[in-house]
């Protein structure tokens, strides 16, 4: 009995060697659990030990004291793909200083078709994030049919599955699609089903902006849960919401199908921005995807066609009545015209002595641009984030502050938004939930099993916030602006933020997905 108990003391008292020691916070481990006092030791790239324990030498020891120790945030819908190819937006700031460690690209249905190519560009030019990647639909269609509004045919069909497979087995997580987008929008439930059923094999998932938020929401949620029945497979609904003014309230029906879809045991989660604005072109908003097929060249000349120029503009008029006469539809970047970006469509047609049709007609005549369209209602918004099987993700990018734009804040503020005023200062929901819809959850999703959480043997990607100071500061005038309050981020065990501020390493990796056979 003495030779056990000795043994024991002797294992209590063993020192832990460690490079990193987060000593003295309180540690939210994102499995939704009331966070407790511990310490965290970190050695190379890993997490070794969490709790209480004695290190070694001379780790260096950040001071968690007071603060909230988290795992690294986890994005899982970003538009990322090609800002994080190039210098600066590769370090991906915007992010790090919200606490991001990981971010998803592909989403949508848009981005690399090539993921090998894509995550060696990623590994060549270094992020300050890791990223994973997963088969864009929309890309992987134009890349075989280009923008055409027709079924494809047995050899299409079987060209885009290849590209499909050769994707997940490059390392993609999943396959994403954009339904309201060219040339996605002009697939069928059997096509998307036919590039899931192969997506499922290698043992991923699939994420959906799905066919419609708006009046068909309910139809297009249920069209997700088919494919994911089809496909064999779990099923994401991105960016959930419901928008337009004569469609709030039904965020408690959209809801309510997923979870009896969960109960009846099929895997259906969500993600959501903390906004009651979503940003998308202006062309996907208010043009008719009828008119949206072949090149921008084709959609210009219908302007001048006496027959479907009439029927465009009227289309264009009833698309901007329902939002308000354009009063809801701010620009965020048209390139041709800077000093648009931040003003509305309204704003501009009276400003210039026009209509709001015409106004939209020279923007779509010259390249198209970037909205922001102020379509949700905020007691729905509030009602998804407090769903256990939604997600926090922006449906952002990553970029640095610039005078020529004015996009969302979401890419500089959703995970401090969440976080730091909708569960601290707000009370929506508990604390533990919200890291966990950002950290835990998501690895759950995607299907990471060595990040998202804090224990030995996970990365060390690693977030400590003061959670008197975590918040956005971001807003639709001046989105330019970092969260702030994130005192500490580690990626891979490498310091990204220290004391606040961004230490320029570029730790990121590029994630790869190891193909496998689905779970039945």
């Amino acid at each position: 009995m003495c030779a056990l108990w000795t043994k024991i003391l002797i294992l209590a008292m063993a020192q832990v060697d460690a490079d990193i020691v987060i000593s003295g916070g309180t540690i939210h481990a994102g499995d939704g659990k009331p966070g407790f006092a511990g310490d965290i030791a970190i050695k190379g790239d890993r997490i070794v030990v969490v709790g209480t324990f004695k290190a070694a030498g001379n780790p260096r020891i950040i001071d968690a004291r007071g603060m909230v120790v988290a795992p690294g945030f986890i994005d899982l819908h970003t538009h990322s793909d090609y800002p994080l190819q190039k210098t600066p937006t590769n370090g991906n700031q915007n992010y790090l200083a919200q606490g991001v460690t990981t971010v998803v690209t592909g989403n949508c249905g848009s981005g690399p078709v090539d993921t090998a190519a894509f995550l060696a560009s990623l590994a060549k030019v270094k992020t300050g994030s890791n990223v994973a990647h997963q088969v864009p639909h929309n890309d992987v269609r134009r890349q075989v049919m280009g923008n055409v509004n027709r079924a494809p045919t047995e050899a299409e069909l079987r060209r885009m599955e290849d590209l499909t497979d050769k994707a997940m087995r490059d390392g993609a997580w999943g396959l994403s699609t954009g339904l309201i987008y060219n040339p996605g929008t002009y697939s069928k439930t059997p096509e998307l089903s036919a590039l899931a059923k192969v997506a499922s094999r290698h043992g991923g998932f699939y994420a959906s902006h799905i066919r419609d938020e708006g009046a068909g929401v309910l139809a297009a949620v249920e069209e997700a849960i088919t494919i994911g029945k089809e496909a064999k497979l779990p099923v994401h609904v991105s960016h959930i919401k419901v928008t337009g003014r004569a469609q709030w309230g039904k965020a408690g029906d959209v809801a309510e199908r997923i979870a009896s879809a969960r109960k009846a045991g099929q895997k259906v989660t969500a993600d959501q921005y903390p906004y009651t604005a979503s940003s998308t072109s202006l062309t996907a908003t208010v043009i008719p995807t009828r008119f949206r097929e072949g090149e921008r060249a084709d959609m210009v000349r219908r302007f001048a066609d006496p027959v479907s120029g009439p029927q465009l503009r009227e289309a264009i008029s009833q698309a901007l009545g329902r939002r308000d006469a354009g009063a809801d539809i701010r620009i965020a970047r048209h390139a041709p015209k800077p000093a648009w970006s931040g003003k509305t469509i309204k704003e501009i047609a009276e400003q210039s002595g026009r209509t709001p049709v015409e106004v939209v007609e020279e923007i779509e005549r010259n390249g198209g641009a970037q909205i922001i369209n102020f379509g949700m209602n905020d007691d729905d918004m509030r009602l998804f984030m407090r769903l256990d099987f939604v997600a926090t993700a922006s449906d952002g990018g990553s970029m640095v502050p610039d005078k020529t734009t004015s996009p969302h804040p979401r890419s500089y503020g959703t995970f401090a938004r969440k976080v730091g005023f909708y569960s601290i200062k707000e009370g929506v929901i508990p604390l533990e939930q919200a890291i966990r819809s950002c950290s835990g959850l998501p690895a759950d999703i995607i299907g990471f099993t060595d990040r998202g959480y804090l224990k030995a043997g996970q990365f060390a990607d690693i977030v400590v916030l003061d959670p008197g100071m975590f918040i956005d500061t971001a807003t639709y005038d001046k989105p330019h602006q970092h969260a702030q309050g994130a005192v500490a981020v580690l990626v891979n065990g490498v310091e990204a933020v220290r004391g606040g501020k961004a230490t320029g390493r570029l730790a990121g990796r590029p994630l790869v997905h190891q193909p496998g056979r689905a779970a039945d």
